[in-house]
């Protein structure tokens, strides 16, 4: 099964942990056969600001350019990121407000509250380290990033499914435990999921 796959690092430091899951994963995926393609935000050239809103059309640097071209070209969507203070890293929550434009993830319609979901048939991973408890995110906190970019962002586009793979506490992790951890993103690669 042939299966175009866009890894999206979005940790602004390229010897991240998060960068050695990327590259796990991409691993995984290009040892099954798949064809992948990584944006990785921590060295491309862009401002993360949506200056105008939509009001008015800031143009794309290149790396933008070329990052909506992966995204178009890719089946399955894969997303590398931390969480910090409950979300996503800025210049994560940048790029996708800089790429992630209507016209090219969704349009909305005319004379109407709906919308077209232009990334539809596209699915999508979640990759995320924490170093809060998985058990304390999800009751304490509700889990707001992960619905920030599930729902509210990568399904409002069409992408669907959107599975999630939590990573951590990362922080108090042992050398062993980071070891296992690239290993079950490596497997999750073969597994296109």
């Amino acid at each position: 099964m042939n299966m175009n796959i866009a890894i999206v690092m979005g940790h602004p430091d390229s010897g991240s942990y998060c960068a050695a899951l990327a590259a796990a994963y991409g691993k995984g995926a290009i040892d099954r056969g798949a064809s992948v393609r990584t944006i990785d935000l921590s060295r491309m050239e862009f401002n993360p600001s949506l200056k105008h809103g939509y009001r008015q059309r800031t143009e794309l640097e290149s790396d933008l350019a070329a990052a909506q071209e992966t995204i178009r070209w890719a089946d399955h969507l894969v997303f590398v990121y931390p969480t910090w203070w409950g979300t996503m890293p800025a210049l994560l929550k940048g790029f996708l407000d800089r790429t992630l434009l209507p016209g090219f993830a969704f349009k909305y319609r005319d004379n109407s509250v709906l919308w077209d979901k232009l990334l539809a048939g596209k699915s999508a991973r979640l990759i995320v380290t924490m170093d809060t408890p998985s058990w304390y995110n999800r009751f304490v906190y509700g889990k707001p990033g992960h619905r920030a970019m599930k729902i509210a962002t990568l399904q409002f586009c069409g992408v669907k499914p959107v599975k999630i793979t939590e990573i951590g506490p990362v922080r108090p992790s042992t050398e062993q435990a980071r070891l296992k951890w690239l290993g079950k993103v490596e497997k999750l690669g073969t597994r296109f999921a």
